[in-house]
């Protein structure tokens, strides 16, 4: 397992060395994000991971949330389509349809049942193709905890808090966090974000510094996953994209500090900054 010394440190100038795709043509060129999630009292995330998609520079985002919160979603977001997802467990044909046709899939924001998370994961990563890019988050890895199978795509994301990775493990990560991140990693062939650390399944480990405690706030986590999927939605490959993710996720918090203190701002603002911090490096 590569220790924190072996790990190589995420900064502007490595960044400028891993240059992202230029966006080029129309939006359907930078990709369409599909963004599944957003129980009854949770729509919210939904909203964070999505308009963050858009910051990084997706081309088209859609998102399915619970039924109820579809309309209103839709004139919070006005730049997305927005279906409903019902609450008796089938996936409706429209967002199967979804799935099949986008680029990327981001699941888990805003979930809040297990078993409910665990039919809309086979169901949606079901319709969706093999090349399709997918990022797991929140209940979508405890669903993946259990079932490991669930996942079937080669180009996926996860990116656990310390709580899911426990989930994931069987056991609490300790101390090492980049040897949970590389043991994940090569357990469910997928590059792995956990708290700054990410591996990927072929042995590359990288660190990134710049993250405070301001990050840990809440809906955070929604806007990070958000930021992964729109830097695959236009051409990023995982490793590139949890990369420069979590470097603009800790950035955002950074430039947000002089304003609010290191932990006074919020996620929606966090989701502000993104386009400025990727914009800067």
């Amino acid at each position: 397992m590569p220790s924190r010394s072996e790990e190589r440190v995420v900064t502007p100038a490595l960044l400028r060395e891993w240059a992202l795709p230029d966006p080029q043509g129309s939006k359907e060129a930078r990709g369409t994000v599909l963004v599944v999630g957003g129980a009854r009292c949770t729509p919210g995330a939904v909203l964070l991971a999505g308009v963050a998609a858009l910051r990084a520079g997706a081309g088209r985002l859609q998102l399915a949330v619970a039924a109820e919160s579809a309309v209103p979603l839709s004139i919070a977001v006005p730049e997305a389509k927005v279906v409903g997802l019902t609450s008796d467990g089938d996936t409706p044909d429209e967002v199967l349809r979804l799935a099949e046709d986008a680029d990327v899939i981001a699941l888990g924001p805003g979930l809040d049942d297990i078993d409910h998370t665990t039919r809309l994961m086979k169901a949606v990563l079901g319709a969706a193709g093999p090349e399709t890019a997918v990022v797991l988050d929140a209940y979508a890895l405890g669903a993946l905890s259990k079932d490991p199978g669930l996942l079937r795509q080669p180009r996926a994301v996860l990116t656990p808090n310390l709580a899911e990775a426990g989930h994931l493990l069987g056991r609490a990560p300790g101390d090492d966090l980049a040897a949970a991140a590389r043991e994940l990693a090569e357990r469910h062939r997928a590059v792995v974000s956990l708290y700054g650390h990410i591996a990927d399944p072929g042995g590359g480990a990288w660190r990134e510094e710049s993250g405070d405690a301001g990050l840990g706030t809440s809906g955070s986590g929604d806007v990070r996953a958000g930021i992964v999927a729109g830097l695959l939605g236009r051409g990023a490959d995982p490793a590139q994209a949890a990369c420069w993710a979590a470097y603009v996720h800790a950035m955002s918090g950074r430039r947000l500090a002089p304003g609010y203190g290191r932990t006074g701002f919020l996620a929606r603002e966090l989701v502000d900054e993104v386009a400025a911090t990727i914009a800067t490096v």
